[in-house]
């Protein structure tokens, strides 16, 4: 009787890992396609059946895509975006989930429920007044109306608050009896505890703003400011598109959201997971 439970469980096992295995090779094969599509000639990408080696690829693709268009200018253009957005989200998003969670005022949980009530609310209902608001400020065509729309998230205030949720609350008693103050509590007690929170805001910001397509396209219509996102378009002619060049350009792109993801890969479970411990 013992014996075939264990042959069970190992079945049920064997089973899982199975089901798993299949689920990230079906997640890998558009990533496989897009590297063996960057090495072929526009006329080779569609070839049935298809061709996962070339036989004779072609590494000119990755020479030619920084000449066709200023690839260099939109991966800045991207990069500085994401890390100013980022940083300001981490600051913003802490800042503000500290003093709904630690902190005593009237108001607070309707403030806060309202607060991410925003989340429901998709961003093509307000797109067009944010669009209004930022054109009569003298912002449109500027990176500075992203990062403002950007630097603040009601899910990074909920991220973090349900993070500082899980502290406890006599640490910031203990502090504030030695005299540290409410800013001091937040950047010398909660900002170390909470690396894993942290870390994953930090891929979800980066993430989003790196590969944020129609926000850039609203309001950046200068060449020099804008991003990758937008540049892969630049190889779409009138007729036809350059589909070798285009997928050249996109593995370039994933390579800096590749080295945030598997640099933080370690806190970015734990982060997920104690972030719903305590609501």
């Amino acid at each position: 009787m013992v014996g075939s439970n264990k042959t069970l469980k190992f079945g049920a096992l064997m089973l899982a890992y199975l089901l798993l295995i299949v689920v990230v090779l079906c997640m890998l094969v558009p990533y496989a396609w897009m590297l063996s599509s960057s090495l072929k000639l526009n006329k080779d990408v569609f070839t049935f059946p298809m061709q996962w080696i070339p036989e004779l690829p072609r590494w000119a693709n990755y020479v030619d895509i920084w000449t066709k268009i200023p690839l260099g200018r939109f991966i800045y253009n991207t990069a500085k975006l994401s890390i100013i957005v980022t940083v300001l989200q981490l600051l913003t998003s802490s800042f503000a989930a500290y003093a709904f969670s630690k902190l005593q005022f009237k108001g607070k949980n309707v403030l806060f429920l309202g607060y991410i009530a925003t989340i429901a609310i998709p961003w093509q209902a307000y797109m067009v007044p944010q669009f209004i608001l930022m054109r009569s400020m003298g912002l449109n065509n500027t990176h500075l109306a992203i990062i403002l729309l950007q630097a603040f998230s009601a899910f990074g205030v909920f991220l973090m608050r349900q993070f500082y949720q899980s502290i406890p609350d006599e640490l910031c008693e203990a502090a504030r009896i030695d005299g540290l103050s409410e800013y001091g509590i937040w950047a010398r007690i909660m900002l170390p505890l909470s690396k894993p929170a942290l870390s994953t805001l930090t891929i979800f910001t980066f993430v989003s703003t790196w590969n944020d397509f129609l926000g850039p396209m609203i309001y950046l219509t200068k060449t020099e400011l804008k991003t990758i996102q937008i540049g892969l378009r630049m190889f779409i002619s009138q007729y036809s598109a350059e589909y070798g060049l285009i997928m050249a350009a996109s593995v370039i792109s994933i390579i800096p959201v590749l080295i945030v993801f598997l640099g933080l890969q370690k806190y970015f479970v734990q982060g997920v997971a104690s972030s719903g411990i305590k609501g």
